[in-house]
């Protein structure tokens, strides 16, 4: 059994600067990758910093600054880096079997059963119909097939600033831009739950989710009545944390059983613990008929699954739904030891809360600060929104790059969104590392304030 205290950090040396960071070597590293290597992220054009090694909740770059991890590998490494059971299952793995295509193998069998066991649902309602694959926009691709082949139908509706991935399908349901052409045909975006910045001008919950409601116009005005299926992510995560209001999920669901429409929950970010449940889905009891897992289903090896309601399960035989690399030996032993830590180690306990911790001082931010406008999350899936003034709320893209900027000078990896911050820390963070964090980020945003007028 691992020693428990493997993640443990010296509060005194974390983080460390040993050099102002990007330091020379990361300079010198990333600009001979940048010949070749095209597409970066914004986080990292922003600070092109090079990574050389992690460790439970911190990261060390090549010039030997040491950073708090406040982003988890991008939503990935809730476990922390290097996690011991899951690094010592990868190992033991690699040097057994590496690829079978879709061959069933021991550690697959246990991990296909060991999801069965975890999963939601009951009786036909159970997801209990299972494919795995490498990315989480292949397994999206895969449940809108599912959805398309279950129903003979072939529309879908996606909402505002949802994120679903980044191959055709995947990409139309959510925001285009020129470069990415038209969407393709069937494929409506609706009006997202989304309080702070309500589209119809509503509170809540005076407006009685006006926002669900809207859907039935969506289907009556601009679909052809051929929806196969609502996708949505419970919590959005690239949008900046934004959990919708109570009611707005079962609603959907209750809107989907009444049109015949298959519901499926892209909980590729949000899965694993993520926001303070194994799946985001629960904290609405709400089931639905597909669901994505990825991200921490692995804690950083490329594995992702497609869940499905039993009813619906053996039209997976018509999809052609396997792949070359999907449900290798390495990464069934990753999800599975993943799936293990978090139940031996209470994670979910655990990430609700940190959530409880930071949310409550980030609120008080939000009270003391004129550019943060709001502060919001659940578990370890939490943001900051800047605005140039709390009253007209208007984006404020400028302070996020800046605090952003600052804070990783300081010695914090996290994640920016214009002028959304976003935060996902290692669920298993001490407070006291946590609250280190969230001091950085303060110290940030005022700083930003004073630079800014």
């Amino acid at each position: 059994m691992y020693d428990k205290n493997w993640a443990k950090v010296d509060l005194d040396n974390v983080p460390r600067m040993v050099t102002p960071a990007p330091g020379p070597k990361s300079h010198e590293m990333h600009a001979r990758a940048a010949q070749y290597m095209k597409g970066y992220s914004s986080q990292v054009r922003l600070f092109p910093v090079v990574f050389e090694s992690g460790h439970g909740c911190t990261l060390t770059d090549v010039d030997g600054n040491v950073y708090i991890d406040f982003s988890s590998g991008i939503y990935v490494t809730g476990l922390g880096h290097c996690h011991p059971k899951v690094t010592e299952a990868v190992q033991r793995a690699a040097g057994e079997l590496m690829n079978a295509h879709d061959y069933t193998t021991p550690i697959k069998m246990r991990l296909l059963e060991k999801l069965a066991d975890i999963t939601m649902g009951e009786g036909r309602k159970k997801l209990s119909g299972m494919q795995l694959y490498d990315s989480g926009t292949t397994a999206v691709e895969a449940g809108l097939r599912l959805m398309r082949a279950a129903t003979g139908k072939s529309e879908f509706i996606s909402f505002h600033r949802d994120f679903h991935g980044k191959t055709m399908g995947a990409v139309g349901l959510a925001r285009l831009d020129a470069s990415q052409g038209l969407r393709a045909p069937g494929f409506f975006l609706a009006p997202r739950g989304y309080c702070y910045r309500c589209e119809f001008r509503q509170k809540y919950p005076d407006c009685d989710l006006l926002c669900v409601d809207y859907l039935r116009t969506i289907i009556r005005e601009e679909t052809a009545g051929r929806v196969a299926g609502i996708v949505l992510e419970p919590i959005q995560g690239w949008a900046g944390s934004v959990v919708p209001p109570d009611g707005w999920i079962r609603k959907i669901r209750a809107l989907c059983d009444e049109y015949g429409i298959l519901l499926m929950a892209d909980e590729v970010l949000t899965c694993m613990a993520r926001t303070g449940k194994m799946f985001a889905m629960q904290h609405w009891d709400t089931v639905p008929d597909v669901m994505t897992l990825g991200k921490g289903f692995g804690n950083g090896f490329p594995v992702t699954a497609m869940l499905v309601a039993d009813q619906y399960k053996e039209v997976i035989e018509k999809i052609s739904a396997s792949t070359s690399y999907g449900g290798n030996p390495m990464a069934c032993a990753a999800a599975l030891a993943s799936i293990e830590v978090i139940e031996e180690e209470r994670l979910c306990e655990r990430s609700a809360h940190l959530g409880e911790i930071l949310l409550a001082r980030m609120k008080q931010l939000e009270a003391s600060s004129p550019i943060v406008g709001e502060a919001r999350g659940l578990g370890c899936l939490l943001g900051l929104e800047l605005v140039k003034d709390k009253a007209t709320k208007e984006p404020f893209d400028l302070a996020g790059q800046l605090v952003y900027q600052k804070a990783f000078r300081k010695g914090l990896a996290w994640i920016p969104a214009g002028h959304i911050l976003r935060m996902s820390p290692p669920l298993i963070m001490d407070d006291d590392l946590a609250m280190k964090a969230l001091d950085i980020i303060e110290e940030s945003i005022y700083e930003t304030q004073r630079e800014l007028g």
